[in-house]
């Protein structure tokens, strides 16, 4: 039996001592539903968590001003819910309401989905039963070579090809948020394309924030562009699934012409992506069928499948296709 203890930390300050006070083996607890998963799996093995629930302030959400700020604590049901996410920002809403289930959607906080680990079948594997190297450093990657049909095709290094698995990180990132972060060397903030690493040599290491950061807002921009958006998700059953291929794309149009356009990518690279190749050859164009396809396929040059998922390439490209004809749809009402 392994001994866990467990602080209710008040305010930011307190648990940033409690945090310091643990070392290494400390952990954050916010809605839990991703860290329970990965203690059960013995992916994860804290000695102590730190309860951020009963932090004042830290779930408010604010929509007024030039940027809408959503508490880190804030449940994902809650942020799906607010009037201009869902008039203004319909790619948020749609991020969010795709993501899980309801229940866990109750449950999980905006801040802590941006800090999901993958659902690599190889990391998540009960015991270690296979070599992972973001699990443990050196031991190698079963999944090049082997079954690899959810695997990422962009952003992919040679110790790991495992998706980033959000949905919200995705929309945010097309939208240029950013979050703000309270930690040991204080107070500051970073884009959210920002936060998270290509594996490279170093998989083990998937975020830019240190152990013991606390993200405490996610903030995002107020623009026209996002107005005619949507979070296209295209898995393997619609109920509750992660993605196979995903796109957040967001445009403003001068009568039919694109003047400008955001896309971002799940469901395929190891990080949430932003598709510049595929947003500049849409721009200054009419979206028809042939064009937002030919931008879907521009995403995936340079693209590095392996055995079994080449299929997501030409997904992926249909995906991005689907969702700027459904956002060009918008952009006209």
């Amino acid at each position: 039996m392994r001994t866990v203890t467990y602080t209710p930390a008040e305010t930011l300050e307190t648990a940033l001592q409690a945090f310091a006070e643990a070392g290494t083996e400390g952990r954050y607890l916010a809605g839990g539903t991703t860290l329970y998963d990965l203690m059960k799996l013995g992916v994860e093995r804290p000695a102590h968590l730190i309860d951020l629930s009963r932090i004042t302030g830290l779930d408010t959400i604010e929509t007024d001003g030039d940027e809408l700020r959503f508490g880190a604590m804030a449940p994902m049901s809650d942020v799906a819910a607010i009037q201009v996410v869902q008039t203004d920002y319909p790619l948020l809403r749609e991020s969010l309401l795709k993501a899980a289930s309801q229940q866990l959607r109750n449950m999980a906080t905006v801040g802590g989905n941006l800090l999901q680990r993958t659902r690599c079948p190889y990391f998540r594997a009960g015991n270690g039963v296979y070599p992972c190297n973001r699990r443990l450093p050196g031991s190698g990657c079963a999944a090049i070579g082997g079954l690899d049909r959810s695997q990422a095709v962009l952003g992919t290094s040679e110790a790991c090809t495992a998706v980033a698995p959000g949905d919200w990180p995705v929309a945010l990132v097309a939208l240029d948020a950013r979050i703000e972060i309270a930690g040991p060397e204080g107070q500051r903030s970073m884009p959210v394309a920002d936060l998270y690493r290509l594996p490279g040599d170093t998989p083990e290491r998937e975020f830019e924030i240190g152990p013991g950061d606390i993200i405490t807002a996610v903030v995002v921009p107020k623009t026209a562009v996002a107005r005619a958006s949507t979070y296209h998700k295209v898995r393997d059953r619609e109920s509750f699934a992660f993605a196979l291929a995903s796109a957040a794309v967001a445009i403003e149009t001068d009568g039919a012409v694109v003047q400008d356009v955001r896309i971002a990518l799940g469901g395929v690279a190891t990080v949430p992506w932003r598709a510049k190749a595929a947003e500049e050859a849409i721009r200054g164009k009419e979206v028809t069928r042939e064009r937002a396809l030919a931008a879907g396929r521009a995403a995936f040059e340079g693209a590095r499948p392996g055995h079994h998922n080449s299929f997501k390439l030409e997904l992926g490209a249909h995906v991005i296709a689907d969702a700027l004809m459904i956002a060009a749809d918008r952009s006209r009402t």
